[in-house]
């Protein structure tokens, strides 16, 4: 199928054969950011591009800057996996995906080039102005909607920089915040109010008062988002005020 590129911004179309149609009760109101984890760009398109690969994604940007569309954003491309958002687990339906190379976790993980993250900043932008159901704090990384599944784009990735060009939500509170934590193990209302405040911001999680793996799973996730200087998956003070600081500020 060729199709012509929704963006205003400079790209090559180069279609992918894994996709359909989205669920026709959903409108576009996530935009899902992500790494390719593999050893290089063109090894990261070939492969989004296959039909055995089983995945695939609506834009590719490289590390110099450049931009590929393989599905059209009408489409439901197939990218986010099992996932949840705000109670709703068809993630792929709602959402534009974009993959951003870089090796990853698996790999050695290097910083994102500037003329890489630049071109996401427009390309997020152009998607946002076509999309205005996305609002900032849907703009989230893979492994927002899967916690301890995927760990994509990082900590690495620079969200208070696209923040502070117009794209997606940001907390700066007060830091060093003294007083206790939370961690695996633990059991009680304190569990409970921190589950049900992620809940509120969105994330998949029960609220069952135990400071399980899923839990842990879901702060760690948060912390490589908004937290990123210390990402070990406990609760503590800077990443509570963090998360109060998103809440007060939602949208």
């Amino acid at each position: 199928m060729t199709f012509k590129a929704d963006t205003r911004c400079s790209c090559h179309v180069q279609p992918a054969v894994n996709f359909g149609e989205r669920a026709g009760h959903l409108k576009i109101d996530i935009l899902l950011l992500h790494y390719t984890g593999m050893e290089s760009g063109d090894a990261a398109l070939d492969w989004l591009c296959r039909e055995e690969s089983g995945v695939s994604c609506h834009y590719l940007v490289f590390e110099d800057g450049r931009i590929v569309q393989m599905v059209p954003e009408e489409k439901r491309a197939w990218h986010a996996g099992q996932s949840c958002w705000q109670d709703e687990v068809d993630t792929n339906s709602r959402s534009i995906g974009i993959e951003i190379v870089n090796s990853g976790h698996t790999g050695d993980y290097p910083d994102f080039p500037d003329h890489q993250i630049a071109s996401v900043i427009e390309l997020c932008k152009d998607i946002i102005k076509r999309n205005p159901l996305i609002i900032p704090q849907n703009v989230l990384a893979h492994s927002d909607v899967a916690p301890g599944r995927k760990h994509d784009p990082g900590e690495k990735f620079p969200w208070q920089l696209l923040h502070e060009n117009g794209v997606g939500h940001w907390g700066s509170p007060e830091v060093n915040v003294r007083g206790g934590f939370l961690q695996l193990g633990d059991e009680g209302e304190p569990v409970a109010a921190l589950q049900a405040m992620f809940v509120l911001y969105g994330y998949g999680l029960e609220i069952s008062g135990v400071y399980d793996q899923k839990t842990h799973d879901c702060v760690f996730a948060f912390q490589q988002h908004f937290r990123q200087n210390l990402v070990d998956g406990i609760a503590d003070g800077d990443t509570i005020a963090v998360l109060n600081e998103l809440i007060r500020t939602l949208s």
